[in-house]
């Protein structure tokens, strides 16, 4: 690009022409899979003392409390074994049962109350060493099944002191016996466990996810789980300005040259991609990608490419990966259909993120 910086307003061009994602195909081997489950790098550093509760919602302190406490019960030997255990879960021939009561917690609350951040603060605060503690979503739970196979990912997962399972999906009936049945397993080998979730299409109920779905979907699980409501507004809209507006595809364009690492796609040509890419890749769809430019935002006419873009969102707020775009706001990327629909939650958390995102991306975008 000739234009100069001084002329653009824009910062040093950068040596190389933006990326895009639309050119990778990434593979994403088994073993990356269980060395990944681990919280994402968004919240590398949250702590329950980094949590910032809502003065009017004394659910949300309370629950730091709990967890804490949760985490502290944590330490010292396996529930099961009392000793330590082979990386495939292999330890004492006949292992005593499983402790009564309880053996995890589910975080029942809205998007935006900071559930993950607590989720991912209880992972740090176990007395373990991260070898012997799992944190991922469901669908990448599943995607572990079916990489390693059901008997492997027990004998993988049941040597781990906690396994923490964020946005448990409660909209496929097979996953989700397929995960209980897992959980189960685990639970017999003593694994602690805690989960956020989704609620079931048509129990949607007044914004917040449902506690008794999650516990009526597990079935046989539900005496190991405490029930930990969390109340309150999602917290990246609680006192913070409106998301920016769009940008002019110009300026989009000289931002993503002008920015090392960044990819530059049109958004429908990056919705046919998501097609073509199995949604557990998105995550290595984005490595190495420091800012995604994205032109001609319009609405998405189905609910497959729709809640494609949902988990592509999830893995760019996971990793702080700023969102630049032009065309229509992110408010607009979904009809009133989807909204009142089976999949509302996932389309608010969607618009939630990317909103964030767009104002961390703000700042790419330099006044002439």
């Amino acid at each position: 690009m000739s234009t100069s910086a001084a002329a653009s307003g824009f910062g040093p061009i950068a040596d190389a022409a933006p990326l895009s994602l639309c050119a990778r195909e990434p593979y994403v081997p088994a073993d990356r899979l269980v060395a990944e489950m681990v919280p994402p790098p968004r919240f590398d550093s949250v702590r329950f003392d980094t949590y910032i509760p809502d003065p009017g919602q004394p659910s949300q302190t309370e629950a730091v409390h709990v967890l804490a406490s949760f985490a502290a019960g944590l330490g010292g030997a396996h529930a099961v074994g009392g000793g330590k255990r082979g990386f495939l879960g292999f330890g004492k021939a006949k292992a005593p049962k499983t402790p009564a009561g309880p053996r995890g917690v589910y975080l029942d609350g809205g998007y935006g109350v900071g559930k993950t951040h607590l989720l991912a603060s209880l992972w740090h605060a176990t007395p373990a060493e991260p070898a012997l503690k799992a944190f991922g979503t469901f669908v990448e739970l599943t995607n572990l099944v079916g990489a390693l196979g059901f008997q492997k990912t027990v004998q993988t997962l049941s040597g781990h002191r906690l396994l923490c399972i964020d946005e448990f999906e409660l909209d496929d009936p097979g996953d989700t016996v397929l995960v209980s049945t897992l959980l189960g397993k685990l639970v017999d080998a003593g694994v602690a466990l805690a989960a956020t979730s989704n609620t079931l299409p048509g129990k949607l109920g007044e914004g917040r996810f449902a506690a008794a779905d999650f516990l009526r979907e597990i079935q046989g699980l539900s005496a190991r789980f405490r029930p930990l409501r969390i109340d309150g507004q999602d917290y990246r809209h609680r006192g913070l300005p409106e998301a920016p507006a769009p940008f002019s595809d110009e300026q989009v364009t000289k931002a993503a040259h002008a920015t090392a690492g960044a990819a530059l796609d049109t958004f429908p040509h990056l919705l046919d991609h998501l097609a073509r890419v199995h949604p557990s890749r998105y995550g290595a769809l984005t490595d190495g990608i420091k800012a995604v430019c994205l032109t001609d935002v319009q609405p998405i006419q189905d609910q497959s490419t729709a809640l494609r873009l949902v988990v592509l969102a999830d893995r760019l707020y996971d990793r702080e990966v700023p969102v630049l775009a032009s065309g229509r706001p992110f408010d607009q990327l979904f009809s009133e259909e989807m909204l009142n629909g089976g999949y509302r939650k996932k389309y608010f958390r969607a618009i939630s993120r990317l909103t964030a995102l767009a104002r961390d991306a703000k700042s790419l975008v330099e006044p002439a």
